[in-house]
């Protein structure tokens, strides 16, 4: 057992009741019995069995043989007796007991307990002292005891044995000279009468009268005590089982009723007093098969034998500093044990008390002393060995057994929460309690349970639970019940449970460095104490305290389904917790038969970096989630319409693009290194994103919404109705273009005739520029990121996973931008053409002749349209959307010409007019903005119209000739025989001169009688009316 200096003295009386401290009674209850009356008769009933005995007032000494010295094989609790005594008094005290408990010698001046020289008579007539006092060393007892004193100028000498035990036990001077008047007048002529044949309460209220007390009350007091030592001794608790029918304890028991009220009369001639002395001796004098018997059995009863021992062992502790035992110990054991027939004690039951006392006395007084708890656990060997005896008595085996569980239960309250109970000026005592402990578990476990044979009937025996197994198991609940209570008094409950920010992060760092404190705080203080028993004692700790951290870390997680810097933190912070418990556990198992596998095994890996992983993968995956929901919103919401002049683009398209830029920016701030397959995860889920909204900008329908039905084939007569009519109707030869334009159109002040609907095609348009002008610094912050690592998975070109920098992250958003842009570009240009500007160009163009409906109304009202459209759309999409009204506006001109029905005809003669017009039409183009169009494209894209109105100049014939020719060749006929007619070209859409279909729609709009003849014989084509 380790020893610790006490850092103060403990002085002051034990607390009273059954609990000291928490340590709860093993012993039983006593009803009506307090702790004074217990104190009060166990001096009685030890005055009366050392009556004999020098100083007690016997006349001879008693002779002492130390059995410590012959080697009679008492243990060190046993009763011996010290060197150096004479007459009763020990003048050099040298305690065996204290030496084998390892306690230590008092040694000082006021353990030479004096008392002043007076000479009384007592007994039988021998000079005894009378009443003692202390030395002058002594401190301020004249207060607490009721103790006379005497003169100083008196003689003092040391203390008898009677007058320490009195001191010892708070008997007053008065009280003690009524015990000894008591027995003078009781054992007259009867001085070798054994104790145990007295049974003295009963002698006591015989001749002890009320005019030997201060008072009635007094008595009363007094004699009602004694009543409930006989209750309890023979009606309540008795050693001879009582029957309850019995006569004489009937009697009794309304003899002691009767006295709660008025006290009980003694005199000699009292009937009360007769029955009480009959009913009393015959109770006592019971025994267990009806012979006579040579014993009382009044105080022998459990448990009313063990309080009033316990009483008197209780005395071998200074009460001017209850934490030591006093230097006579070993005379007081030997006196005491003359009580032992009395009250039905024997060596076991002797070593268990004393054992007992010990620890009481240990935890009464605030476990200052930890010699006391030493002590304690050197009689628990004897202890084990009176266990192990085959001979026990049922009796023994309860008490011990119940004292046993008592200590045990407090022991292990203590080591179950030993962090809580042993600071660091007393981290020494866990070594002391630890071996108390498992002394007593191994007694309780092993010495009165196998032993007993409680499982050998059914061939096996109980096993119990080995020294490590118990030792892990209060390292394991003491670690989780300080880890318990720094949750308990930090704020980490409140923020794993219900608080998800900033707030709850911080409270888990904290609690990853006071687990770190308390891991390394364990290993430094208690695990050297601990390995004595337990191999991996710091492992286990640490193996401990990594589960504990492990469920507040899923708690906080569970609710944590977002990455941020703060969960980051935490996550990192408790990896690093993780490491340092696994170094500890590593270091502390190197010795161990498995290398540590063992304990290694039940810590589960935190995985902080797949957890971060995890989360990782979830934020991008909630972030791409938002822009969706954008998305989808904007689908819902979106009208096109710009948010000023200075942005001319649409609100979905900037709330986008804002919120990709946030998740860019937002995803490098998280603290780690991010591997580049999340970059990549991320690029690509943006890059989808950026595609779906680019196809709903896109989503307008097609240029084919817009171009006119195609009229029948016809061919011209040479008058027509049409022709005539126009002729009438207009004499004055007015310009047919006045009839046709919308709105006023004189002079210069065309309007534009661009829709609301073709201007937000047009924001469409922008929107996605706008949405190009930024895909760049997406791109440039993705590539250039210092917080990117390389990663080892594969990523092919093939799944849209860039391997070299110079590759796009959105290169797919650039190809549906690219699309989106063209298709949008093209729709806008055939609405702009065919449905805004159709009055003033299919409809009214060359309608009646050529003459009278040339082009230039149409070109002043475009070149307003394309005023217009430059002013809308951005720089980047003009170039783009020119173009697509060039071609729009070619193919419509041509459409007047192939297309035109029957309101139009042309001659020969006109082609000069319509090539002109065309040259002016090139021209818008090729002047309209800062080279958004180059002559070269112009020129490109107007051959194909050039080609046609090249057919206008020709002859009919020739017309005729190289229709022939060319439908042969692309029907498959070569040629025409005799009776063949030619095929009717289907309409393809793709006009050119080489196209038959072209060249016929040619004849059918040439006013010309061969061309007619050639029509209405090859195709039989209807008049027009």
């Amino acid at each position: 057992m380790a020893h610790q200096p006490r850092r103060q003295s403990f002085s002051g009386p034990l607390p009273g009741g059954a609990t000291n401290n928490d340590l709860a009674w093993p012993f039983g209850k006593l009803d009506a019995i307090d702790r004074d009356d217990n104190r009060e008769t166990a001096y009685e009933i030890f005055f009366t069995a050392c009556r004999s005995s020098p100083g007690f007032g016997g006349r001879n000494a008693l002779t002492f043989y130390s059995s410590h010295e012959h080697g009679n094989g008492d243990g060190p609790g046993s009763p011996g007796s010290p060197s150096g005594r004479v007459n009763g008094v020990v003048t050099t005290p040298t305690s065996r007991i204290k030496r084998a408990l390892g306690l230590k010698m008092i040694k000082r001046a006021r353990s030479r307990r004096m008392s002043s020289m007076s000479f009384g008579v007592s007994g039988g007539g021998s000079t005894t002292p009378s009443s003692p006092v202390h030395h002058h060393h002594s401190h301020g007892l004249s207060n607490n005891f009721p103790f006379s004193t005497v003169p100083a100028t008196r003689a003092r000498r040391p203390m008898t044995s009677a007058e320490i035990m009195r001191q010892q036990m708070k008997v007053t001077e008065q009280s003690d000279n009524r015990l000894r008047k008591t027995l003078m007048r009781t054992l007259v002529g009867q001085m070798g009468r054994r104790a145990e044949t007295i049974i003295l309460p009963l002698e006591l209220l015989r001749h002890l009268k009320p005019s030997e007390f201060n008072d009635s009350h007094e008595y009363h007091i007094w004699q009602k005590r004694q009543l409930k030592i006989l209750e309890a001794g023979l009606l309540l608790h008795p050693s001879i089982p009582l029957d309850k029918s019995n006569p004489f304890a009937m009697r009794l028991r309304k003899i002691i009723c009767g006295s709660d009220t008025r006290p009980v009369d003694t005199g000699k001639n009292s009937d009360s007093m007769r029955t009480l002395c009959n009913c009393v001796v015959s109770l006592s004098w019971r025994s267990t098969n009806g012979n006579p018997t040579d014993v009382c059995h009044w105080a022998n009863g459990f448990p009313l034998n063990i309080h009033l021992y316990v009483a008197l062992l209780q005395a071998i502790f200074d009460i001017r500093d209850e934490t030591l035992v006093l230097d006579e110990v070993d005379e007081l054991l030997e006196l005491m044990k003359k009580t032992w027939s009395t009250l039905g004690i024997n060596r076991p039951i002797h070593n268990a008390c004393f054992t007992w006392v010990l620890f009481q006395q240990y935890v009464a007084t605030a476990q200052m002393e930890p010699d006391l708890l030493g002590a304690a656990y050197a009689m628990l060997a004897e202890v084990a060995t009176d266990a192990k005896k085959p001979d026990r008595e049922a009796s023994y085996v309860k008490l011990l057994s119940s004292m046993l569980t008592v200590m045990q239960n407090w022991a292990e309250k203590r080591l179950l929460n030993y962090h809580d109970h042993f600071l660091r000026g007393t981290i020494g005592g866990i070594e002391n309690l630890l071996s108390l402990a498992l002394s007593v578990t191994k007694i309780l476990g092993e010495d009165l349970r196998i032993t007993e044979g409680e499982g050998k009937e059914k061939g096996d025996f109980m096993v119990v639970e080995s020294t490590i197994d118990r030792v892990d198991h209060y390292i394991r609940s003491s670690v989780r019940n300080a880890f318990a209570k720094i949750i308990e008094n930090g704020n980490f409950k409140s923020a794993t449970m219900e608080v998800r920010d900033q707030e709850a992060s911080e409270a888990l760092l904290q609690l990853a460095k006071e687990t770190e404190e308390l891991a390394l705080r364990e290993r430094e203080c208690f695990s050297p104490t601990l390995k004595r028993w337990h191999p991996v004692a710091t492992g286990v700790a640490a193996v401990t305290l990594h589960q504990c951290y492990e469920v507040v870390l899923k708690q906080y997680l569970a609710g944590t389904a977002m990455l941020n810097s703060e969960v980051v933190g935490v996550l990192q912070r408790s990896g690093k917790l993780e490491k340092t418990l696994v170094q500890m556990v590593v270091e502390d198992s190197e010795e161990c038969e498995d290398g540590g596998k063992g304990i290694v095994r039940e810590m589960v890996p935190y995985e902080v970096d797949s957890i971060i992983m995890r989360l990782l993968r979830q934020w991008i995956e909630d972030r791409l989630k938002r822009g969706k929901e954008l998305l989808n919103k904007a689908k819902e919401t979106e009208t096109w319409n710009p948010k000023s002049k200075s942005e001319p683009y649409a609100q979905s398209g900037v709330e986008l693009m804002k919120l990709a830029e946030d998740i860019v920016n937002d995803f490098f701030e998280i603290p780690i290194g991010i591997i580049d397959s999340l970059v990549f995860d991320l690029a690509d889920g943006l890059d989808l994103l950026f595609q779906e909204y680019c196809t709903f900008v896109a989503s307008r329908g097609s240029k084919q919404n817009y171009l006119p039905t195609l009229p029948p084939l016809t061919r011209c007569s040479r008058a027509s109705a049409i022709l005539k009519f126009w002729k009438k109707a207009s004499p004055c030869n007015v310009g047919f273009e006045h009839v046709h334009q919308v709105g006023s159109m004189e002079g210069h002040h065309a309007r534009p005739s661009t829709s609301r609907g073709t201007q937000r095609l047009y924001i469409r348009l922008n929107t996605l520029h706008y949405i190009l002008s930024h895909l760049h610094s997406l791109e440039k912050t993705l590539t250039l990121s210092p917080r990117v690592v390389s990663s080892t998975r594969n990523r092919s070109m093939s799944n849209n996973k860039r391997q070299s920098s110079s590759s796009s992250y959105f290169e797919n958003t650039h190809e549906s931008i690219q699309t989106a842009c063209e298709h949008l570009s093209e729709v806008a240009a055939y609405r702009l053409i065919f449905l805004d500007s159709n009055s003033v160009f299919y409809e009214s163009l060359y309608v009646g002749d050529v003459t009278n409906a040339r082009i230039r109304p149409t070109l002043r009202t475009l070149k307003q349209n394309l005023t217009l459209l430059t002013a809308i759309l951005t720089d980047q999409a003009q170039a783009l959307a020119m173009k697509e009204v060039m071609k729009a506006s070619f193919e419509a001109f041509m459409m007047v010409l192939l297309a035109g029905g029957s309101s139009r005809v042309f001659n020969r003669s006109d082609h000069e007019m319509i090539e002109e017009d065309f040259d002016s039409l090139k021209r818008v183009f090729c002047s309209c903005g800062e080279g958004l169009i180059s002559e070269d494209i112009v020129d490109r894209e107007a051959e194909v119209v050039e080609g046609v109105i090249s057919l206008m100049g020709q002859s009919i014939e020739q017309l005729i000739e190289d229709f022939s020719i060319i439908t042969c060749e692309t029907s498959g006929m070569g040629f025409i025989g005799t009776g063949q007619k030619l095929p009717m070209p289907p309409t393809t859409g793709r006009w050119n001169m080489s196209d038959p279909n072209t060249i016929l729609r040619v004849l059918c709009h040439r006013k010309d009688r061969l061309a007619n003849q050639f029509l209405k014989k090859s195709f039989q084509l209807a008049k027009r009316r």
